[in-house]
């Protein structure tokens, strides 16, 4: 989830909460004004009936309705246990309509001036209070709802021109490839947090384009003095088989010595190689065409096809021309044929295909099928052939992961098969 999306959710939360409260005792306190602009008005009511009925001057009609009032005699001991004043909420009866219907009642005690006691009762219909209140709950949510709306969209606003910043290095931590040219990184933020973090980036950023530096040369150096040495001792090797007379057992022996001496300057070629494109130290690119860099490279294994009596055969299904960079192309295409020829089945069948967006290598197999999630692994195979490094399949997936290609593994009718597939990014279109 976004940063924004996040603080969004907690914040709608918390303000419907907030609000919601809000809302709740601005319409309760709402209804208590309502009530008590109705009880005033009431009591002046109330008061003016009175003073006239004290005065002795005509009272104004009583009525049926809600509006009405009624004024009655009470004995003193019904006074005594009643509050002079009382205001509540009843059900009237109106003989009018048959019903009981929603009034405002006061009840008033007063004693005229021979010391007799009355109770004045004024009533008012609420009917319209009831109205006004659901129109005031009805504005009161919708205006909630608004103002929580409107909260919402201008803390997005001001989060997105906020964090412009961060999502500014954001892409530029995403576009970034160590031992490449890269963009700088824009610096045109006031807030101190992100100039802060844009420094750490940039001191991060140079610290490791300081260790890829480092871990090149080293790579290098390494390989370089490591070739050297082993190189001497299979020269020392030779001059000793030359220049020295050897039991059959010695031979054997330094035979052994001089594969093994084989086998690690193979892997070192190989765990070099492999480091380099890990490394992106192969960014030059150019159009390489799959059909005939297959064919070519079935043509330097020929020694390999005979003497292990294989059959292969070749389809050329339409034209397939990728962008890479040219020496990695070849290890794709030479690491899949090795690997067929090397761990197929002797006097086996090998199948090579090029199609406009993939190619696919299958040998017969001499075993069942293989653990698809690992067999691009370093060192899987567990029966390893003679001169097989085990990196081959790594290899391939190395640069299958640098130029973004698919590789899939299948077990087919007693067959391994090998597929590459070219997205469109990678596949330099045919001219009509």
């Amino acid at each position: 989830m976004k940063l924004v999306s996040r603080i969004l959710l907690h914040l709608a939360w918390a303000l419907s909460l907030l609000l919601g409260v809000w809302a709740v005792l601005f319409y309760l306190a709402l209804n208590d004004r309502i009530e008590h602009e109705m009880d005033d008005a009431l009591a002046l009511r109330a008061e003016t009936i009175l003073t006239r009925y004290l005065a002795g001057r005509t009272l104004p009609d009583a009525g049926e309705g809600l509006d009405g009032y009624r004024l009655r005699e009470i004995p003193e001991t019904y006074a005594s246990l009643r509050p002079k004043e009382l205001f509540s909420n009843e059900k009237v009866y109106l003989p009018s309509r048959a019903e009981r219907e929603p009034a405002r009642v006061l009840r008033t005690l007063f004693r005229d001036g021979a010391g007799g006691w009355h109770e004045l009762t004024v009533m008012a219909p609420t009917i319209e209070k009831r109205a006004l209140s659901q129109a005031v709950l009805r504005w009161v949510v919708a205006l909630y709802a608004i103002l929580l709306l409107m909260i919402l969209v201008v803390t997005v606003w001001v989060l997105r021109r906020t964090m412009r910043p961060l999502y500014a290095l954001l892409r530029w931590l995403d576009d970034y490839t160590v031992g490449m040219r890269n963009a700088p990184l824009p610096d045109d933020t006031a807030v101190e947090e992100f100039r802060r973090l844009n420094d750490a980036a940039r001191r991060y950023a140079a610290r490791a384009e300081s260790l890829f530096e480092r871990q090149k040369q080293f790579i290098g150096n390494a390989s370089h003095e490591m070739q050297t040495p082993l190189a001497v001792c299979r020269n020392r090797l030779e001059m000793l088989v030359d220049e020295t007379t050897l039991t059959e057992r010695q031979l054997g022996e330094i035979a052994k010595v001089q594969q093994t001496l084989g086998y690690l300057v193979r892997l070192n070629r190989s765990l070099l190689l492999l480091t380099k494109i890990e490394n992106g130290q192969f960014p030059e690119t150019e159009p390489v065409g799959m059909n005939a860099l297959a064919r070519t490279t079935l043509e330097e294994l020929d020694e390999i096809q005979a003497h292990r009596g294989m059959t292969c055969t070749f389809r050329d299904e339409g034209p397939l021309v990728v962008r890479m960079n040219p020496s990695l192309a070849g290890s794709l295409v030479s690491n899949l044929l090795k690997n067929a020829f090397v761990h197929g089945r002797p006097q086996g069948r090998i199948l090579v295909q090029v199609a406009p967006r993939w190619l696919e290598v299958a040998n017969d197999a001499t075993d069942g099928p293989l653990d698809a999630a690992r067999i691009f692994d370093r060192f899987y195979h567990d029966h390893r052939k003679a001169g097989s490094t085990g990196l081959g399949l790594a290899i391939v997936d190395a640069v299958c992961r640098l130029y973004g290609l698919q590789a899939e593994y299948a077990f087919e009718e007693g067959m391994h098969r090998f597929r590459i597939r070219f997205p469109e990014s990678v596949v330099v279109p045919q001219q009509e």
